[in-house]
């Protein structure tokens, strides 16, 4: 192995690790306003909000996950800085919306933007796919890539745009029936919904990773 591709190795593993302090940081911030927030509904006894921590467990479980797979499957030198803020504005967007656990409109309307944002990531990082495709050395490369993109590109054109649109739809009916929603407590019926939208995608999450982690195992082994 010649000095040059020891020092990409060297470097490959530095941006790794930053990638993954900086998510175990953000997601660990997210987590603490969850938490914060969570006792002062709970002293509460509004017995209603358990569903939506549940939800924001949920929140942090998918960004959490996804933010796992990204980094070992596609993050290598150069350091992308547009990636990384993106992070950071998600773990801004996550501290927000989880101080809304008492508010069903502004909890939906915060979830709509928040999932708008996941969207653009999504979008911005298909530049990574891209580049690795492009640098893709043996069939094991391509075989990891090519399920990478297919994933991203559902990600884009289906599920992500589901849960925007799910939770605009929550916010819409609550603004346009606020008696049924909420005098009636008829929220709970959304934030089950919402719920049950997160587990699932949690569920694919996981699945996807089953798929890809025989793939990533033979790329390294081919590397």
């Amino acid at each position: 192995m010649n000095s040059a591709s020891e020092s990409r190795r060297e470097l490959d593993s530095t941006v790794v690790n930053i990638e993954l302090t900086l998510t175990s940081i953000i997601q660990g911030v997210a987590l603490f306003f969850l938490t914060d927030n969570a006792r002062v509904a709970m002293s509460a006894r509004n017995w209603g909000a358990f569903l939506y921590l549940a939800a924001g467990l949920c929140v942090i479980f998918i960004f959490w996950s996804r933010s796992i797979i990204h980094t070992l499957t596609l993050i290598k030198w150069p350091l992308e800085f547009g990636h990384n803020f993106f992070y950071i504005a998600c773990a801004l967007g996550e501290a927000i919306l989880f101080s809304r656990l008492d508010r069903p409109l502004a909890w939906f309307q915060l979830s709509a933007a928040y999932a708008a944002v996941v969207w653009l990531l999504f979008i911005y990082d298909m530049r990574l796919i891209r580049a690795r495709v492009a640098e893709s050395s043996n069939d094991a490369e391509r075989a990891l890539y090519t399920r990478a993109k297919a994933d991203q590109l559902l990600n884009i054109w289906l599920l992500v745009p589901l849960l925007f649109f799910l939770n605009l739809g929550c916010a819409f009916a609550i603004w346009s029936c606020p008696d049924l929603f909420i005098a009636r407590a008829g929220h709970i019926w959304l934030i089950s919904i919402q719920l049950a939208s997160f587990i699932g995608y949690l569920i694919y999450v996981a699945r996807h990773f089953n798929t890809i982690a025989p793939l990533l195992l033979r790329s390294r082994e081919a590397d």
